[in-house]
């Protein structure tokens, strides 16, 4: 890379650098560096890192000097300058290239949830659209009686913090598995993981969770600089084997997801829950975060972990695909300790969800109209992806979700089903995206919005099952 300095490099710079002046010094030399730093512990040198970063003084490609160089120069341990580094990376303002040292990436940024974003532009060529497992608009209860029952909520305008109002947990509570001691109701499914993922994690803290899963999760879980410690899966979820090894290193939190599961679409059955709760049993420091992402739309009963092991379970439930995702509403049921940690770092931010919305899902909770509604999409959703999975299986390309808006489909080659797709107009999700180990490739096909034609369907069907045979062999040849 141009303008990464070799470690002869350094010696000379340093050599030259006694010569000159602190003040003027190359703040690319080791002294130039030290120079600049007046707060010598890990976090003084990460902030004048910061600065001169910020400055454009060390520009994007600018090589660093190596952590025991600058260590000697500062006269502190090489591990203060190490932690100074994991923050600087942890920000994307440095770079590590394994032997050829540390780079600077440029000024600090937001972490991207690169797993959930789109990735590609298909311009005018996009036929149909499969990578996005999004409700269908058509099938969403209306929601013009439930805005205005909102909107009639007792302290309308009250600047008081609601964690939930009282409408909403009546409506909530008896459908909930088991009865916890605090409630709160939160902006969608993702912000109630990330908020006690948040309040829970501290970074380098190891974090147990399924793989495959879903490819938000695995976003938040990076961006909070927590390790993942994979457990595999079967058809009927989690491996209590297989928990039980990613126990051994010691995480604090074990996040999965109860039903529905994203990408597979299994469900936990009351055995396969009574046996992981059973492993469990045995790590009484780990706390439980289920993620029921699809709500009341599941076609299977619930058998979560909080029924056995309520008193470290929190069950994030949310009801955005099933009543609209512009209600951005999720409930989150849990310990008091546990709540109350994601209820207080809420209130940096928003505080509370809008008590208009809040009482909007309640309305359309307990309006039998709208439930009539939510059962019939249930059904619907169903009915796509089994025509799909049925029509693939046909075809030689067997698929084991048996709840959700997606298909996890094996295929030869990731790339090669990719590409395969995409010249005839189609996306799909890359399976790497919700694996922490990628053992077997797949691609992940939303069903939510498939037609009923079954002309169509058969068309779809026959592209899946080329690109999932397809290889990187078949498309030199």
């Amino acid at each position: 890379m141009p303008g990464v300095r070799t470690d002869e490099g350094w010696a000379m710079q340093e050599k030259t650098a006694e010569e000159a002046p602190a003040g003027g010094a190359d703040p690319g030399s080791v002294a130039g560096l030290a120079a600049r730093v007046q707060d010598r512990s890990a976090r003084g040198i990460a902030a004048a890192m910061t600065d001169l970063i910020r400055a454009g003084e060390l520009a994007p490609g600018s090589a660093l000097p190596t952590v025991r160089a600058l260590a000697a120069e500062l006269g502190v341990s090489p591990g203060t300058v190490a932690e100074a580094w994991a923050v600087l990376r942890k920000h994307r303002m440095i770079a590590t290239l394994g032997r050829r040292g540390s780079v600077v990436s440029g000024p600090p940024t937001v972490p991207h949830p690169t797993r959930y974003e789109r990735v590609g532009d298909f311009g005018d060529h996009l036929a149909l659209d499969l990578a996005v497992a999004a409700p269908d608009p058509a099938l969403l209860p209306p929601l013009e009686k439930a805005l205005l029952a909102g909107a009639r909520t007792p302290r309308l305008n009250d600047y008081s913090r609601t964690a939930i109002t009282d409408a909403l947990l009546a409506a909530v509570r008896d459908t909930w598995p088991y009865r916890p001691e605090r409630w709160m109701a939160v902006g969608g499914g993702y912000e109630g993981v990330q908020l006690l993922c948040q309040a829970l994690l501290v970074p380098g803290d190891r974090v147990a969770v399924e793989d495959p899963t879903a490819a938000r999760l695995l976003d938040i879980l990076e961006a909070l600089d927590v390790q993942t410690v994979p457990v595999a899966c079967d058809d009927q979820g989690p491996l209590p084997d297989s928990l039980a090894q990613a126990l051994k290193a010691r995480p604090a939190l074990f996040l999965h997801q109860s039903r529905a599961q994203v990408p597979c679409g299994w469900s936990l059955g009351p055995e396969r829950s009574a046996a992981l709760a059973g492993v469990l049993e045995g790590a009484p420091n780990v706390i439980i975060v289920e993620d029921d992402g699809l709500g009341p739309l599941t076609t299977t009963p619930v058998a979560v972990l909080g029924a056995h092991l309520p008193h470290r379970t929190a069950l994030v439930r949310s009801y955005s695909k099933a009543y609209g995702p512009d209600l951005r509403i999720a409930v989150v049921g849990g310990p008091q300790e546990i709540i109350e940690r994601a209820r207080v770092l809420r209130t940096f931010g928003t505080g509370w969800t809008s008590r208009i919305l809040q009482d909007a899902l309640a309305h359309l909770l307990t309006d039998e109209d709208a439930s009539r509604c939510v059962r019939d999409a249930a059904r619907r959703y169903d009915e796509r992806r089994s025509a799909l999975a049925e029509r693939l299986a046909r075809r030689g390309v067997r698929t084991g979700n048996r709840d959700g808006l997606m298909l996890w489909v094996p295929v030869v080659d990731e790339t090669s089903a990719l590409v395969t797709l995409a010249a005839r107009g189609i996306t799909v999700s890359p399976g790497s995206r919700f694996c922490v180990s990628y053992a077997r490739p797949h691609v992940r096909v939303a069903t939510s919005r498939l037609t009923r034609d079954g002309t169509l369907l058969d068309e779809t069907a026959e592209l899946i099952a080329l690109a999932a045979a397809s290889s990187a062999v078949g498309r030199l040849e």
